[in-house]
């Protein structure tokens, strides 16, 4: 089995969790290479050899990691994984990592609908708190706000660019599950 729980985004779009990465290993591949090589900050600098994003997703997602991706007309166009804590003290909180939408697909709400089915997701898994970080400036910024993600804090020199600049990154939260936050 490679997928479950297909959620329609709209007529085309759909959202899947895959189980098993064997069968998806060189669209993945792609993926993560192209939003790399254009400018993504997702642990990555560019050029990226598609034989490290290979290894990235051979060796990378574990048991804890939930993969979701977005198909058009079966190909796919995006993906965020959903680390759930395995931490006793975190068993209710996962983190939001390395949302991607290939650049010819953005601005299609993709994004959206990925961010939303792992919320979804963390509730099945009995998560209420959701953390994340994205490189200041960046488009996802405005996603996640609008999402009602709070910001958390920023740390100046986190995340490298290819260049060798240094850029700050804002860390994020979100209570879910109908959890207030009290801060």
């Amino acid at each position: 089995m490679t997928g479950k729980g297909v959620i329609t985004v709209n007529a085309d779009v759909k959202i899947e969790q895959l189980t098993s990465i064997e069968y998806h290993l060189n669209e993945l591949s792609d993926l993560l290479v192209q939003v790399v090589d254009d400018g993504a900050s997702i642990g990555f600098l560019p050029p990226m050899e598609r034989s490290e994003a290979v290894d990235y997703w051979s060796s990378d997602i574990n048991p804890d990691v939930i993969l979701l991706v977005a198909k058009l007309q079966g190909k796919i166009v995006g993906s965020v994984q959903l680390h759930v804590c395995s931490k006793q003290n975190g068993s209710h909180r996962a983190e939001i990592a390395k949302l991607m939408t290939h650049t010819g697909y953005r601005r299609n709400g993709i994004g959206r609908s990925l961010m939303l089915e792992a919320e979804k997701r963390s509730e099945q898994e009995g998560r209420t708190l959701l953390v994340l970080d994205t490189r200041e400036g960046d488009p996802s910024n405005s996603l996640y706000t609008s999402l009602g993600y709070t910001q958390a804090g920023r740390i100046p020199d986190y995340a490298k660019s290819a260049n060798g600049d240094l850029h700050p990154t804002i860390f994020y939260f979100k209570i879910i599950s109908g959890h207030e936050w009290k801060g």
